[in-house]
């Protein structure tokens, strides 16, 4: 029986990484070495980058209701606190949508929460 090289699967593996690391500058894209670090490394960042994603998006919101609150004449947390008291569950994605672009509609929202804080 005539002996199989492992030639061609080593070629694939090296090809599939190689083409993950495509617009890598220099010795990163062209050495396989090199790029399986490369690779290897920018995965791990990746999975770590969509969590990061979720708390910066929630960090804007907040910091778009806060200031938006504000000038309402209540703070961040008043303003959540007094929505709560009022029975009302809004999700910090639309409060900040509704912030910045339905500012009269959001200035109801304050006015509701200042009534139920006093």
């Amino acid at each position: 029986m005539a002996r199989i090289k492992g030639g061609l699967n080593a070629r694939k593996k090296h090809n599939r990484t190689l083409k993950l690391a495509k617009g890598y500058r220099g010795a990163r894209s062209k050495q396989y070495r090199i790029a399986k670090q490369s690779v290897m490394r920018a995965l791990a960042s990746s999975y770590a980058g969509r969590k990061q994603k979720k708390r910066q998006f929630r960090q804007l919101w907040i910091a778009r209701i806060n200031a938006a609150a504000r000038m309402n004449g209540l703070s961040y947390s008043r303003f959540m606190y007094g929505l709560k008291l009022a029975g009302i569950e809004m999700n910090r994605k639309v409060l900040a949508d509704m912030a910045v672009n339905d500012a009269e509609g959001f200035a109801t929202l304050a006015e509701l929460a200042k009534t139920k804080l006093a």
